[in-house]
């Protein structure tokens, strides 16, 4: 039996044809009637536009061929230039909002009644869709990625299921030259697409650890007769491991880790007939909570999950091994914080380098960043005689984590746990991360701390740019605002968690600043606004613990303005910009820069 389904792609420069086909029980994705195996990494570096073509260069000395995004950018037009540059293609991401606190975010969308937010999704997939259809680097399209694990309710994912539809069929109609996938945790996803979504054509499933092998399974019991992509892959993960004594999840070792990606690709994933390829989990550099345990690179150093990629797609072993932590463990016992306790530790390596080894801690109490953070600790000692460390001003249970650097920029990491006791630390009542000083909560749009989310009054005739290049005091950009009617009253806050309204914790402890500070100026003077920081009241769950805010008249020249915050409680502020204003008579254009707590 032969299926084939057709998508061609032409335009004034080019001519290619892909196809996915199903040959003798067999499916493939061919592109130009060459068999094309996803041999994909997912893509981490969105907006790291200056180093696309360093990345995209060590990407193809691992063996990938396509890279996957969850959304298209501002810089998706560079992006895919640089793909198609190197010879690489894309799996455009569009994001669809979740509509519950999952893994990924601490968004809550509502697909029962947000009529006007489904509306937004379907307009902007529409519009990327007809902006790179005809982008030669572009080799699917990724709708949503595990939307159905985090939507609580039937009718809800039945409403959302519908929306799904309505984009995917319209993207067939837009562009019958490029297959349309959608993106699910695990088989969430499986029986509500086969059901209601029949417009995609080829299943994408993100799996981690050993269930890769039973994918291709889980659709025969369903008699889908579809291909499917693993979309994110790697070593098991937190949410599928066991806790140790300290109630902490046990961290696979870095051998694990390794084998998983190498072994795993040829013994679950290449040899399925239904699989067209996988994107391994994650080619990026962080040093968070997520980032040793499934990352290519940890504080720009290779980690195993790197040069097993390269295994896996080329067959080659790594160039220089990566550091071989033995063993690491505490004591078992609850320490005071301040303590200095030993540790058994035993590191190798195979080049026998000279290794530099540090220690970090992760607490999994509080909100989500500071679950996120991996924080350094004081230690003293050498691999000849052993080390010590300085326990942390924390209360409960840590993850302690040693790293085993090389001359050759590779990092071994291992991880264990131990109890701390901390009166201080107990009685925080928000769990919220320690931010460093100066903290600024704008300064150009880069990694900002706080999502300009919350929009108030007349928000309708209200738009925010955070990438203003003309009127700019410093660096490269500033936040505009743009209010078009009148009159009428508008506001905007800066929140964190996105989108939220004091349900969820979130925000930063600020602890020690002694000024808020920040640089206005409006289009025409005489714009009277309210401006500064905190917004919940305590009749939510989770306020801000302070609010500060002072009414300015601007002029059309920049003019810093400043408050003190001499005795203000700065141990939770979630909403670190606020702004409100009243338009009479005529729109208003505002200009803000250089947001600081300091």
């Amino acid at each position: 039996m032969r299926i084939f389904c057709c998508f061609i792609f032409l335009s004034l420069f080019s001519f290619s044809q892909t196809t996915v086909e199903k040959i003798e029980g067999h499916w493939t994705l061919n592109i130009d009637g060459e068999p094309f195996d996803i041999k994909g990494a997912t893509f981490g570096y969105d907006n790291d536009v200056a180093n696309y073509d360093r990345y995209f260069e060590d990407l193809k000395f691992l063996g990938v061929n396509t890279i996957r995004t969850w959304a298209t950018g501002d810089h998706a037009p560079q992006l895919l230039d640089a793909a198609e540059k190197h010879g690489m293609k894309v799996m455009m991401g569009i994001w669809m909002r979740h509509g519950r606190p999952g893994m990924e975010d601490d968004d809550s969308f509502d697909y029962l009644t947000d009529i006007k937010g489904m509306e937004e999704m379907y307009n902007n997939a529409i519009s990327k869709v007809e902006a790179y259809k005809n982008h030669p680097a572009v080799l699917t399209w990724g709708v949503g990625n595990e939307v159905y694990l985090n939507i609580a309710t039937d009718e809800e994912k039945m409403a959302y299921s519908k929306l799904l539809e309505r984009i995917c069929s319209k993207i067939k109609e837009l562009d019958p030259n490029h297959p349309i996938t959608s993106v699910e945790a695990w088989t969430f996803g499986m029986d509500w697409w086969q059901k209601h979504v029949p417009s995609i054509d080829i299943y994408g499933l993100n799996c981690y650890g050993p269930g890769a092998n039973l994918l291709q399974e889980e659709l025969e019991k369903r008699q889908i007769d579809k291909p499917y992509i693993i979309t994110e892959f790697g070593v098991i993960g937190e949410w599928d491991v066991q806790t140790d004594k300290n109630g902490v999840k046990i961290e696979p070792l870095d051998k694990e880790k390794y084998h998983a990606i190498a072994s795993g690709y040829r013994n679950w994933i290449a040899n399925k007939s239904s699989c067209l390829g996988v994107y391994m989990f994650h080619y990026r550099s962080l040093n968070n909570f997520m980032s040793p345990w499934l990352f290519t690179h940890v504080n720009n150093l290779k980690r195993p999950q790197y040069w097993a990629i390269r295994e896996a797609f080329t067959g080659n072993k790594p160039s220089n091994n990566v550091p071989n932590i033995e063993a690491f463990s505490l004591p078992d016992a609850t320490y005071n914080s301040g303590t200095w306790i030993p540790m058994n530790l035993k590191v190798s390596d195979a080049e026998n380098e000279t290794l530099d080894i540090s220690f970090y801690y992760n607490q999994r109490e509080g909100s989500r960043k500071r679950r996120d953070q991996i924080n350094p600790l004081n230690f003293r000692g050498n691999l000849s005689e052993g080390f010590e460390i300085e326990l942390p001003k924390e209360h409960g249970a840590i993850k302690v984590y040693a790293y085993a650097k090389d001359s050759f920029d590779n990092l071994g990491i291992a991880s264990t746990s131990i109890k701390v006791e901390d009166k201080d630390a107990k009685a925080v009542k928000y769990k919220v991360p320690k931010v460093n000083l100066p903290f600024y909560v704008y300064k150009d749009n880069n990694d900002l701390p706080y999502s300009a989310s919350g929009y108030m009054g007349n928000y309708k005739a209200l738009s925010v740019d955070l990438n203003e290049k003309k009127e700019v005091h410093s660096g490269e950009t500033a936040i505009r605002i743009n209010y078009s009617e009148e009159s009428g009253w508008y506001g905007i806050a800066f929140m964190d968690p996105a989108n939220d309204w004091g349900d969820i914790l979130g925000g930063y402890n600020i602890s020690g600043a002694k000024t808020f500070s920040f640089w206005a100026k409006s289009k025409f003077s005489g714009v009277v606004v309210k401006l500064g920081f905190g917004l919940i009241d305590t009749d939510k769950p989770y306020p801000d613990t302070a609010k500060k805010a002072e009414e300015i008249t601007l002029s059309s020249e920049w003019q810093k303005y400043t408050i003190k915050l001499k005795k203000a409680d700065l141990s939770c502020i979630r909403s670190g910009l606020v702004l409100f204003a009243n338009s009479y008579g005529y729109p208003q254009t505002i200009y803000i820069d250089d947001v600081v707590f300091e």
